[in-house]
């Protein structure tokens, strides 16, 4: 019911990766010895070939469209091994593959692998398969990140895991690039939908549930990948808000609110992680040992291999300006801790490392480390064995059970932010206009990463996927359903044939938000949602019908102005394929919603102040006044919270708080409560925050009902990054604030303990 203490998941994962080490498939020893032998037989080719990561542009012949197969070019496959000796492969080139497409060219390259390479040592293919396996057609697609952060359920985030390895193996592919442990704290960055939210906990939970689900306690078995945490450090937090641009972040602010969720992951066994594709006050990420070294080897802990992002190497020259030529790059890169390199077209990055170790200028050490770890990970993904292990899993491809997965996810996902007068849910018998932009795509309840790059190939999405329009259709009957493409994203079309067909229902379904976009093509200058989207809901709710806005969007962009004459608002967030399918149910009643929101919702473009501001922030004139605050989400339904219960008043370093709250359901349908437990430090040697979110739970209660939940809170949770930019613990007095009831209790310091 409520979240184990953290310390507990560590040492049950240790214990039961230990158990896995000493008496799975590959014993730790036997696979340091494999390691050992190879390497002493590798020469120095043959090692920077394993660090070079190029994409399969560079060894193919056709590129894949919506009517056009990819075609792999045999010839510079068998260069890019026997010439280069690279280690890994990845990407599609534009668009998602089939599995059998996917089988055939896995199978080529391990086939050429070990005919072409003098030692056989197999490639690493990689892939973003972010909310699913969102390259392989047909495959399970899940909601977004921040959405599965919506439904504060844990469960849910493990399944998408597993079931994303499943099917990423099914097609052949190990590794994945994810989870992403940036905090979405900027609503104006693009990759915000990419992001469990704002919240360091949050992040830190969800991502190690997905490590945890992906990678299983075997990654060597069939249906388990490699995990890539990403995007090592800061990426998330640029200034300006536009992607790979740069963060200005104090080293207090980084270790206490950004390297928790990353830890967390490391906790949870991820096997690799990729760096930020930008810069931290001032040093590009991939050329900084403080970062590298430090940080990620000698505090995380962290032992798997270190992969940038695209190009980043090169970048290091031609963009950031930090080395005078792409040799000089090369250099700064490896010596700081860069393991592999995502190159990613050509080979010139293989070319510059030979010359630097020939030249000492890139130790022969430093070399034989990230080959090791990059071998490591080959060997614990059983890839010596068995590059091919998909046949074992294929058959659970695209399950029905995988599916109802992803549909559980998208309904739990579903945050109802407004609901005046209980205009939902709406009978089933009411004739409703469908209108807005996001209506009729199956691009917008998917967003980037999804069939393409950008998500945004309408044509490449499954047919029998139902779009919202298509959704409320199938549920209600499609005589009592009328359909108006009033206005795109941008653009108003027809307000007028928008406005008579409203005369004739009895509600209206704005959907409204943004065009699927990933990266830098999603940058953004304003927040407001664009004054075309805005012009429509006017426009409908003048005419004094029910207006119902649902809302797909990767980031919250500030609607303002149509909020107060909505009757309900729904947060759709991005759900991925079964999206329309959940948003139906939740409109009409067929599902009731218990989302709530992981991120604040701003009510201006220029009052981003988040939910866990300092006091200052609300004093002398300043307020924090979102439009809805993070946590917040409605129920058909109605709790009732009880008085918090506490085992003791006060506790020491040593010991844990149990506390209890009772929650009623006091309405007349059964609902999923999210249920959060936030802390306030009341005196600290560094101003506190107003409030931190420590715990929360996702839990089912039935009408009548009344459960308990409980959490443990130990003094772990009450410490934070001090003055000199260590994790401390300080005695006094805190608050525990659970939905409307408040708490107080103390931290003791023990007579014989001193000050941490």
């Amino acid at each position: 019911m409520s979240n184990p203490p953290f310390p507990l998941l560590k040492i049950l994962f240790l214990l039961t990766t230990l158990f896995v080490a000493v008496h799975g498939n590959e014993d730790g020893r036997n696979i340091d010895e494999k390691i050992a032998a190879l390497l002493a037989k590798m020469t120095v080719e043959e090692k920077v070939g394993q660090m070079t990561q190029v994409t399969i542009q560079a060894v193919a012949k056709t590129e894949g469209t919506a009517t056009q197969a990819f075609e792999l070019d045999q010839k510079k496959l068998e260069e890019a091994i026997s010439r280069y000796q690279v280690g890994s492969l990845l990407n599609v080139w534009n668009v998602a593959m089939t599995v059998d497409e996917w089988q055939d060219m896995i199978k080529t390259i391990h086939k050429t692998t070990r005919k072409k390479s003098r030692l056989k040592i197999p490639i690493i293919y990689g892939i973003d398969a972010i909310h699913g396996n969102n390259y392989t057609r047909d495959a399970t697609i899940f909601p977004q990140s921040f959405g599965i952060a919506a439904t504060w359920n844990l469960d849910l985030a493990r399944i998408e895991g597993e079931i994303t390895a499943l099917e990423a193996r099914a097609s052949g592919i190990p590794w994945n690039f994810n989870p992403v442990l940036g905090l979405g704290r900027n609503p104006l960055w693009p990759r915000f939908w990419e992001t469990f939210g704002e919240d360091p906990y949050v992040a830190g939970m969800f991502g190690a549930a997905y490590v945890e689900g992906m990678q299983g306690h075997d990654v060597s078995a069939a249906d388990k990948v490699a995990g890539c945490m990403k995007h090592y450090i800061g990426y998330s937090l640029p200034l300006s808000g536009k992607d790979r641009t740069p963060a200005w972040i104090p080293e207090r602010i980084l270790r206490d609110m950004l390297l928790p969720p990353f830890q967390r992951a490391v906790d949870a066994g991820v096997k690799t992680v990729m760096i930020n594709s930008g810069e931290v006050n001032g040093i590009p990420a991939h050329a900084d040992e403080f970062l590298l070294k430090t940080l990620l080897r000698e505090e995380l802990g962290f032992e798997g291999f270190v992969v940038t992002d695209w190009e980043d190497i090169e970048r290091l020259y031609t963009r950031d300006k930090v080395a005078g030529s792409y040799k000089e790059a090369v250099k700064m890169a490896i010596n700081a801790g860069i393991d592999m390199s995502m190159v990613p077209f050509n080979f010139e990055f293989y070319t510059h490392l030979v010359e630097l170790v020939n030249e000492g200028e890139v130790p022969m050490e430093r070399i034989d480390d990230a080959v090791s770890r990059i071998l490591r990970v080959k060997y614990e993904l059983g890839l010596f064995d068995d590059p091919n292990p998909y046949k074992k899993v294929v058959e659970k491809f695209g399950s029905e059970t995988s599916r109802q997965a992803a549909l559980r996810a998208a309904r739990e996902s579903m945050t109802l932010l407004k609901n005046a007068d209980r205009r939902l849910p709406l009978a089933k018998s009411s004739r409703v206009l469908v209108t807005g932009p996001t209506a009729n795509l199956m691009s917008a309840l998917n967003g980037g990463w999804t069939m393409s790059w950008q998500g945004n190939w309408e044509e490449l999405y499954p047919k029998e996927k139902h779009t919202v329009l298509e959704a409320i259709q199938e549920k209600i009957g499609s005589k009592q359903v009328s359909y108006v493409d009033a206005a795109g994203f941008q653009d108003v079309k027809d307000l007028q044939a928008a406005v008579t067909a409203a005369q004739n229902v009895d509600a209206i379904i704005l959907c409204l938000g943004e065009p699927a976009y990933c990266e830098t093509p999603g940058n953004i200058g304003d927040l407001d949602l664009p004054a075309a989207q805005i012009e429509l809901a006017q426009a409908l709710q003048a005419t004094g019908k029910p207006v119902i806005l649902v809302l797909l969007e990767g980031r919250p962009r500030v609607i303002r102005p149509i909020v107060d004459q909505s009757d309900a608002i729904l947060m759709a967030y991005l759900p991925g394929m079964e999206g329309g399918i959940a948003i139906a149910d939740v409109l009409f009643g067929d599902y009731n919603p218990g989302g709530k929101l992981p991120f604040t919702y701003p009510r201006y473009s220029n009052d981003l102040t988040l939910y866990d501001h300092k006091f200052t922030d609300v004093l002398e004139g300043n307020s924090f006044h979102p439009q809805w605050e993070f946590g917040h989400g409605l129920s058909y339904t109605t709790y009732e919270y009880g008085d918090i219960i506490m085992d003791r008043a006060a506790i020491t370093e040593e010991q844990e708080i149990t506390i209890r709250i009772p929650i009623t359901n006091t309405g007349d349908r059964s609902g999923r409560e999210n249920v959060l437990l936030f802390i306030r430090d009341k005196v600290r040697s560094i101003t506190p925050p107003v409030k931190q979110l420590k715990r929360f739970a996702s839990l089912e209660i039935q009408p009548g009902e009344s459960r308990t939940v409980e959490f443990t809170i130990d003094s772990a949770a009450l410490s934070f990054v001090g003055r000199d930019n260590a994790r401390i613990l300080e005695a006094g007095e805190f608050e525990i604030i659970i939905g409307p009831k408040t708490a107080t209790f103390s931290l003791v310091k023990s007579e014989d303990t001193s000050e941490q």
